[in-house]
């Protein structure tokens, strides 16, 4: 493919040079092919699945994903070496491009699962977690990560994190740039309290130039992500993936050019109407496909609307599998440009 001239060529293209992070109870499989919809090259990541879902439980219920959504990366929670390895051959097995060790949540959930990011506590942990998944699989085994916990939060402490799980194969690391408050602090205020630190990262990917870092925390413009690319080698959005997902096609064609991004959004109402009409006849509720799609119009004309109309249960059981198409058509109808970010109900929890 000819180069565009106005992409942006910094640094190495690589596999996760964007990214959408792994948040939960948002990046279900149905906002993954909203998102492959708006950037067919960035990198997408599952919501966290424990290794005692996948082992005790419905594996399929959590693994299964459409095709279209790939490259996928699966995230996993857990510490234990031999269900990590068993766990990550399923996901191989399933066609995941990538298996993600959790080390960055901090909710006390996870951590009486003694997963998340108290295992930063434990490299040595996390190092044989690593290495027994390496051992089992040929895909890609990375590790997310805060940049400290507690009151552990000098660039020695993990610097030397990444440097034992380094040692044990792995050799992409995804920052989360803020510390992670163990306790005291909910996993949403851990996501604005701790301060961002993105020197950190650079410091990073210094002192390990051949390691690659994915640089993750408050990115939420596409000058600021294109500005650590100078740095670090990907980024990740997360929460603006879904507040103003059309950062996700304006980095696309800034990054890898416009070829095969959508042109605007009827378009994108148009790919996941004829998605929701597949996904209906399974069985799934629409709202579960409209739901990640609410700040689709963030920033436009109908946008309010638009969210109004996805987010009435009412609307939804009236027009079904037309309910986007049929949003869309009245939103810019109603609607007066602007846009007040998505409605204060819906909450995603990165990991």
């Amino acid at each position: 493919m000819q180069s565009d001239p106005s992409v942006s060529h910094i640094g190495p293209i690589n596999p996760w040079r964007l990214c959408v992070a792994p948040m939960m109870d948002w990046t279900d499989r149905h906002c993954r092919y909203f998102h492959r919809i708006l950037s067919r090259h960035a990198r997408l990541y599952t919501e966290m699945v424990t290794t005692g879902a996948l082992i005790h439980g419905d594996a399929a219920r959590h693994l299964d994903f459409d095709r279209a959504e790939s490259p996928v990366a699966l995230q996993l929670g857990g510490s234990e070496p031999s269900e990590l390895a068993r766990c990550a051959r399923l996901g191989q097995r399933w066609g995941y491009s990538e298996i993600n060790l959790n080390c960055g949540c901090p909710s006390e959930r996870v951590q009486h699962g003694a997963f998340g990011a108290c295992l930063m506590a434990e490299p040595s942990t996390v190092a044989d977690g690593v290495k027994a998944m390496r051992d089992a699989v040929s895909i890609d085994v990375t590790v997310k990560h805060r940049i400290g916990i507690d009151r552990q939060d000098d660039f020695g402490f993990v610097r030397d994190f990444v440097g034992s799980v380094h040692a044990a194969g792995c050799s992409t690391f995804i920052v989360h740039a803020r510390s992670a408050w163990l306790s005291g602090l909910s996993p949403k205020a851990n996501r604005e309290v701790p301060p961002l630190r993105y020197e950190t990262v650079r410091r990073l990917k210094s002192d390990f130039p051949h390691c690659t870092f994915v640089l993750n925390g408050g990115l939420a413009a596409a000058d600021a992500a294109l500005r650590e690319l100078e740095q670090v080698d990907g980024v990740m959005l997360g929460r603006a993936a879904y507040q103003s997902p059309w950062l996700l096609v304006s980095l696309e064609q800034l990054l890898f050019g416009c070829e095969g991004a959508p042109g605007g959004p009827d378009e994108v109402v148009e790919a996941m109407s004829r998605y929701l009409e597949r996904t209906v006849t399974a069985g799934v509720p629409v709202r579960s496909v409209a739901r990640p799609m609410l700040g689709l119009f963030h920033g436009r004309r109908g946008a309010r609307a638009w969210r109004r109309l996805l987010s009435d249960p009412g609307f939804l059981q009236q027009y079904v599998s037309d309910s986007l198409r049929v949003a869309a058509a009245q939103a810019l109808e109603q609607g007066d440009r602007g846009d007040d970010g998505p409605p204060r109900t819906l909450r995603a929890v990165a990991t």
